[in-house]
C-alpha cells in the first residue's frame, strides 16, 4: 500500500502519544463534573466487586461449615467471629445466611445501580465530545482554502469526520474510565489475595507470563492489521466517493465493469484484512480462557491440598476461586482496552493533522469592511501558477471600473476562470496583487469580500432542501418577498410556482430532476437576492437551448444593471455587449478593446471569432 496513491490513507506507527492524548482529554473539559462522578462511581463499582466472596468466605467458615473455632479460617471470617464475640452475639445458622445473603444481594443491587450511573454519563460524555468534535472539524474545513480541498479527496476528509470520530467515541465512552475501573480491580484483588494467602495468591499468579506473552502477541499482530484495516476503509470511502459522484461518466462510456472489477478488488483486500484480524481474535481470546481455566485448576489443586490438610478453609478456597476468575477477566479486558487505544491514537492523529493543518488564506489583523462597496476592480502584474512550475497567468494587469461590463475570452486553459478565483481570493497570487476598491483582496475580510462578489457558474450547484433554502443559502435576511422579487427579475418565478409546493419544493442531491436551464435560472435568482457589488458569469449561458438563453439574456438585463460585472463567455449576444473584451492566450493579456475593434484588428480574438462564429460574422 504505496502512501503516494492520492486516494492512500497514511498508516500512523504510533500507539501511545501523550501528547495526543492531553490534547484528547482536553476534548472532556467542558464536562469534567459528570467524568469525575463516573471515575467515582467506577470506583465505588470496583470496590463492590470484592464484597461477594468475602459474604461468600464468611457464609462458609462460620454458617455452613463451621467446624472447630480453633480451625483454620478466612481473615475476614475470624474478624467476622471476633466482632460477634465482642458483643457477645451467636447468631444461629438461618440467621447469619440471611444476613450475608443480604449483603451480597445489596452489593450486586449497588454494583448494578453504579455501573449503569457510569455507563449512562459516558456515554453521555463521549457523545456530546463528538459532536463537538465533529462541529470542530466542519468549521475547520469552511477555513481551509479552494486549493487544500483540490489535492485532498473528499472520501478521507468524510472518513475523519465519521469513522475516525468513532473510534474516539469508543476510547471517551466506554475506555478511559473503565480502564481505570479494571486496574483499580486488579488492585483490589490482588491486595485481597495476599490478605486471605499469600501462598495461595502466588499460586494464582504463576499463569501470568503465559498470559503476558499471549497478550504481546496478540497486540503486535492486531495492531498491524487494525492498521491495514484503517487503510483499506479510507480507500474504499475515497472510491466510492469518486464513482458516485461520477456515476453519469461511467454509465456514458460503458465503465461499470470495470468500475466493479476495482471495486471488488478493494473490497476484497478489505475483507481479506479483516479476516486475517478475526484469525488472532479468535487464537487470543480462547487462549486466555485456557490459561484462566489452568490458573484456576492450579488454585484448585494447591488450595484443595491446603483444605485437605486442615491449613485452609473451604471458606477462603471459594473465596480464593471466585477472586481469581474476577482477576483474569480484567486482564483480558486490558487487551480489548489496548485496542481502544490504538484505534484512538491513530484516528486522533489524522484529526489533528487536519485540524492543525493552517488556511493558507488568512485575514489580515485589520479588516477591511468597508460600509459600501462601489466595484472597482485592478489587477496589477498578476502571476499566479496552481502548480510550481506550471505558470497560469503571466503579468496580467487591467482595470474595470464601477458599473463596467468586461468579457474575458480565450481559448481553454488561457487563465480566464482563474482571475475570479483571485478575486473571491479562493487562491492567492504569487506576485502582483488584486485589488477591490483600490484595496488588496488579502486585506479584506474574506466574508466581506465574497458578499460583495457574486458568481454565477456554467455547473450551477444546489444543494438538498428547497428552492428557498438553495436561493436564501441560510441568509436570514433575505425574506420571502425579497427571494419572490428576485426569482421573478431572474424571470424563474414561473417554473418555481409551477413546482409542487413553489418556494417549498423539495431539491434533491445536487440538484436532480431540474433541468440546466432551470437550475441556471435559480442560480440568477439568487445572485439577485443577495445583491452583490460585483458579479462574475463563467459561461453562464453556455449549455442552455434557445428558450432558456432567452430568459437568461432578460435576467441579465436585471442582473447586470448598474452593477461591475466580469463575463467569461462564448455567446456572442454576450460578447458584443460588454464595454470591454480582454483577450487572454497561454495566461497572458493579449489584446483589450470593444469587439468591433478586437475584430477590425484580426488578432487572436478575430480568430476565435471566426472558429465559433464565422457564419454571423
Amino acid at each position: 500500500m504505496s502512501g503516494n496513491a492520492p486516494h492512500e490513507e497514511e498508516a500512523l506507527e504510533r500507539t501511545y502519544d501523550a501528547r495526543l492524548m492531553r490534547r484528547l482529554l482536553g476534548y472532556l473539559h467542558p464536562y469534567r463534573g459528570a467524568t469525575v462522578l463516573a471515575v467515582v462511581l467506577i470506583a465505588a463499582s470496583a470496590l463492590l466487586q470484592l464484597v461477594g466472596p468475602l459474604a461468600t468466605a464468611v457464609v462458609l467458615d462460620l454458617f455452613v461449615a463451621p467446624g472447630d473455632p480453633a480451625a483454620p479460617r478466612a481473615a475476614v471470617s475470624r474478624q467476622v467471629a471476633a466482632l460477634l464475640a465482642r458483643y457477645d452475639l451467636a447468631p444461629d445458622p438461618a440467621t447469619g445466611l440471611a444476613v450475608a445473603a443480604l449483603v451480597y444481594l445489596v452489593s450486586l443491587v449497588a454494583g448494578f445501580g453504579v455501573v449503569y450511573g457510569q455507563g449512562y454519563l459516558m456515554q453521555m460524555v463521549g457523545q456530546r465530545v463528538m459532536a463537538d468534535l465533529r462541529a470542530e472539524i466542519f468549521a475547520h474545513l469552511q477555513r481551509l482554502e479552494v486549493a487544500f480541498f483540490d489535492r485532498t479527496p473528499v472520501g478521507r476528509l468524510v472518513t475523519r469526520a465519521t469513522s475516525d470520530v468513532d473510534a474516539l467515541d469508543e476510547l471517551f465512552s466506554s475506555g478511559i474510565v473503565t480502564l481505570f475501573g479494571d486496574v483499580l480491580q486488579l488492585g483490589g484483588i490482588v491486595g485481597v489475595l495476599f490478605w486471605l494467602d499469600w501462598r495461595l495468591a502466588l499460586s494464582a499468579f504463576a499463569v501470568l507470563p503465559l498470559l503476558f506473552l499471549l497478550t504481546l502477541w496478540f497486540k503486535l499482530r492486531a495492531r498491524a492489521s487494525f492498521r491495514e484495516v484503517r487503510v483499506l476503509l479510507a480507500r474504499i470511502n475515497a472510491f466510492l466517493q469518486e464513482q458516485i459522484a461520477g456515476m453519469a461518466v461511467v454509465q456514458l462510456f460503458g465503465g461499470e465493469a470495470a468500475a466493479r472489477t476495482r471495486f471488488a478488488r478493494h473490497n476484497r483486500d478489505h475483507r481479506d484484512a479483516h479476516v486475517r484480524g478475526i484469525f488472532y481474535y479468535a487464537v487470543y481470546y480462547p487462549g486466555v480462557e485456557l490459561l484462566t481455566a489452568a490458573g484456576l485448576g492450579l488454585v484448585l489443586w494447591v488450595g484443595g491440598g491446603q483444605a485437605v490438610r486442615g491449613t485452609l478453609s473451604v471458606g477462603a478456597l471459594v473465596a480464593f476461586l471466585q477472586y481469581a476468575q474476577r482477576f483474569y477477566q480484567p486482564l483480558a479486558d486490558l487487551s480489548e482496552k489496548y485496542n481502544v487505544l490504538q484505534a484512538a491514537m491513530a484516528s486522533s492523529e489524522r484529526i489533528f493533522v487536519l485540524l492543525d493543518t493552517p488556511p493558507a488564506v488568512t485575514a489580515p489583523p485589520n479588516l477591511h469592511r468597508p460600509a459600501r462597496v462601489a466595484g472597482a476592480i485592478e489587477l496589477d502584474g498578476v502571476d499566479f501558477s496552481y502548480l510550481p512550475g506550471e505558470p497560469v497567468l503571466r503579468n496580467v494587469s487591467f482595470r474595470v471600473a464601477p458599473g463596467e461590463m468586461v468579457a474575458i475570452v480565450g481559448h481553454t486553459g488561457a487563465g480566464k476562470s482563474t482571475l475570479a478565483n483571485l478575486l473571491l481570493r479562493f487562491y492567492d497570487v504569487q506576485a502582483g496583487a488584486v485589488r477591490l476598491d483600490g484595496v488588496d483582496v488579502r486585506a479584506w475580510d474574506l466574508a466581506s469580500l465574497r458578499r460583495a462578489v457574486g458568481v454565477i457558474l456554467q455547473d450551477v450547484f444546489l444543494f438538498s432542501g428547497s428552492v428557498a433554502g438553495n436561493l436564501r443559502l441560510g441568509e436570514t435576511a433575505i425574506g420571502d418577498e425579497r427571494l419572490r422579487h428576485a426569482a421573478a427579475e431572474a424571470q424563474a418565478l414561473g417554473f418555481i410556482e409551477r413546482l409542487p409546493g413553489g418556494f417549498a419544493a423539495p431539491v434533491r442531491e445536487r440538484g436532480a430532476g431540474f433541468s440546466v436551464g432551470q437550475k441556471q435560472l435559480l442560480a440568477f435568482a439568487r445572485a439577485l437576492a443577495f445583491d452583490p457589488r460585483v458579479l462574475i458569469l463563467d459561461e453562464a449561458t453556455a449549455s442552455v437551448d434557445s428558450e432558456t438563453e432567452r430568459l437568461l439574456q432578460a435576467a441579465l438585463d436585471r442582473l447586470l444593471a448598474g452593477r461591475t460585472s466580469l463575463v467569461i463567455a462564448h455567446r456572442l449576444s454576450t460578447i458584443q455587449r460588454a464595454d470591454r473584451i480582454l483577450v487572454l492566450h497561454k495566461g497572458e493579456l493579449r489584446e483589450e478593446g470593444t469587439h468591433a475593434e478586437l475584430v477590425a484588428r484580426r488578432g487572436i480574438y478575430y480568430r476565435l471569432y471566426q472558429l465559433q462564429y464565422g457564419r454571423a460574422a
